[in-house]
């Protein structure tokens, strides 16, 4: 991985709680493209991020969002598609498809100049897309290579939709801006407008450097080039390239005219005039596919223009070849072998019957129908393309599946090897991944229960639940976290949840509470707490209330405690034992029963307190002459201290 996949502070973040982003595509002007798996669908997408330092300028926010709903508005197979758009924080992006592949800007860097057959396979295959766009009022406004994708799996698509680049043209660089200026129409050079003959002049530049291996007009700055497109007419492709057909030649003039007015109206109809010259050629769109490399490198450097880039791949033109049916063959060899006598005529005319045969045979008898092939598993592209090998049309369907990936067909209805007629629609059953279902709360349900639920939503247990000691009842639910089908992040379902059928769930269950076991003896608390599978140390604390020896409580860990686990028993060591004062020895009988009663003890004051004579107490006339237990030792808190009194 490159230095600067590694300081990509994007790469590994899961944007908006779904797309974990995975590598860097490209990075243009405006945004960066990356490579993400959107983990709720179990998809690889294109994520189009745009850069922070505009994500406060509402044109260029405009400009993302106006691209979601443009690409989608449009449904056809030759318009990427746009998935999701969403904001982040602060950070802006589009949810696109990713399509592992190459661009026509890479084919052409590395070919120069395009074949025929390439040729009208990449125009057929734009001008399908551009042609949905302009039927939803979309104008494109910056068709060029870099937005022209060639999948590895053959597809052709075209990208970008919604970014105009008018506003842009003071501030981009010129790097960029000779980019786009080398398609832009003459009207959007002299008066700043554009509409769908705009794209149609753009599509005919692009034809010609397919055509050519260069553009038309060249210049140092960018003025120079919008000056050309002004006031000069696009020279015929034929000029550069002898082999270029004079039907293209034309199709290339009609569509680069000065005059919007006097270029095909939209892309429809430079499409239909296309389809009529494949016709005059006789070569038509034909995609070759080919093994997707082992390896594939990641364009790391800037882009042109915020184009989706995509990882190089290979595309292979087409190999044209006439089909010559039996009747023509019939015929050639009849000319040849006219004077070769009369037994020819008659193998002639065995091999017509024998083609006669085989025709009705074919055409209306037992052999008109034709085998539904297999294509469990495709996409809905390769589906429509087996089907259509065998002369059927495909329709799309959809059904939810656990055991076939979103987006590829689950069977066929007519199903796999059934007899039908040619032209028969076949309808393909596209997978849309597991169904999802809403569970309620599982906390407090009894394993039993809760296990019940879930399987009949398809949700299966991932093992042996663990245990905790809790308050709530044994064996009832405690928490439950389920993982998605193929895997992914676990969802917290103890309190309810949305989860896909095929996924599985692990469950924490209740052990019941800890044993009471304070008051008993060590011995008897240690056997009490073993039957549960909880092994014990001791510690010791005084106590008023609990007798030495005893059990005061089990202390536990912050953490739940579970069977396995340790836990404490506080022994109790008995009452904490007082210091006696030394200093009442020597002071009054008064003065030290009061000292000794406010430390907790009881006192024998060893002389009753009465009168003397003249008014003076026994109490405060008599002194300590000494205490048992010993003033300076320790006596538990509530013992008796006696003292002996004297004058």
């Amino acid at each position: 991985m490159s230095t600067s996949q590694q300081t990509d502070p994007l790469i590994g973040r899961l944007v908006d709680g779904r797309y974990r982003v995975r590598a860097r595509i490209a990075r243009g002007g405006m945004a960066t493209v990356y490579v993400a798996t959107d983990l709720r669908l179990e998809r690889r997408v294109a994520l189009k991020v745009m850069h922070s330092h505009l994500s406060d300028d509402t044109v260029f926010q405009g400009r993302f969002i106006q691209e979601a709903r443009a690409a989608a508005r449009l449904a056809d197979p030759h318009v990427v598609n746009v998935f999701d758009q969403g904001q982040d924080g602060e950070m802006a992006y589009l949810v696109m498809e990713y399509l592992p592949g190459i661009t026509l800007r890479d084919l052409l860097r590395e070919q120069r100049r395009l074949s025929i057959p390439q040729t009208i396979t990449i125009m057929d295959a734009v001008l399908s897309g551009l042609a949905a766009a302009h039927r939803a009022g979309i104008v494109h406004r910056d068709v060029k290579p870099e937005n022209v994708l060639l999948a590895e799996d053959g597809r052709i698509k075209i990208g970008d939709f919604g970014l105009a680049r008018a506003t842009s043209a003071n501030t981009a660089t010129g790097q960029m801006l000779l980019g786009t200026i080398a398609y832009l129409a003459p009207e959007l050079v002299t008066r700043g407008t554009a509409d769908a003959r705009s794209d149609i002049y753009a599509l005919g530049i692009m034809l010609y450097e397919m055509l050519v291996g260069e553009q038309p007009y060249k210049g140092e700055q960018p003025m120079q080039i919008a000056y050309q497109h002004a006031t000069d007419s696009v020279p015929r492709p034929s000029a550069k390239n002898p082999g270029v057909p004079e039907q293209l030649d034309e199709l290339v003039m009609w569509a680069t005219e000065r005059e919007p007015d006097e270029r095909p109206i939209d892309a429809r109809a430079m499409l239909d005039r296309l389809r009529e010259i494949e016709k005059d050629l006789g070569v038509f769109p034909h995609v070759v596919r080919t093994p997707a490399p082992g390896l594939v490198a990641v364009d790391e450097g800037v882009d042109s223009g915020e184009v989706t880039k995509i990882m190089p791949g290979t595309f292979t033109a087409p190999t044209v070849t006439d089909a010559v049916d039996n009747a023509t063959l019939l015929r050639r060899r009849s000319r040849r072998n006219t004077g070769k006598g009369w037994w020819l005529v008659v193998l002639v005319l065995l091999l017509a019957g024998l083609a006669g045969g085989t025709g009705w045979w074919f055409g209306s008898g037992p052999g008109s129908l034709v085998a539904v092939p297999d294509v469990t598993g495709s996409s809905l592209d390769e589906a429509t393309t087996a089907l259509a090998a065998q002369s059927l049309v495909a329709v799309p369907g959809e059904d939810y599946s656990r055991d076939v990936a979103a987006g590829l067909a689950i069977r066929t209805e007519p199903g796999t090897g059934e007899r039908v007629e040619k032209d028969s629609q076949v309808t393909v059953v596209i997978s849309l991944g597991p169904a999802s279902h809403d569970i309620g709360a599982l906390s407090g349900m009894s394993l039993d229960e809760a296990t019940r639920t879930l399987e009949q939503l398809y949700i299966t247990s991932s093992g042996d639940p663990s245990q905790v000691f809790t308050d709530t009842p044994a064996g009832s639910v405690v928490a439950a976290s389920i993982t998605p089908p193929r895997g992914g992040d676990a969802v917290d379902c103890t309190k309810g949840c949305a989860a896909f059928e095929g996924s599985t769930v692990s469950f924490e269950v209740s052990a019941g509470a800890i044993p009471d076991v304070s008051g008993r003896s060590v011995g008897d608390a240690t056997s009490a707490l073993a039957a549960v599978k909880l092994s014990v140390t001791t510690d010791e604390e005084y106590n008023d209330d609990v007798a030495e020896g005893k059990v005061i409580r089990v202390t536990e860990s912050e953490s739940p405690v579970r069977p396995g686990d340790t836990v404490t028993l506080v022994v109790s060591k008995g009452p904490e034992p007082i210091a006696i004062p030394s200093d009442v020895v020597g002071s009054t009988i008064r003065d030290a029963v009061d000292t000794l009663e406010a430390l907790g003890f009881k006192v024998n004051a060893g002389i009753e307190d009465g009168d003397l004579p003249l008014g003076f107490k026994y109490w405060d006339v008599y002194k300590v002459r000494a205490t048992n237990p010993k003033a300076g030792t320790s006596a538990p808190k509530g013992s008796t201290i006696t003292l002996t009194p004297g004058l």
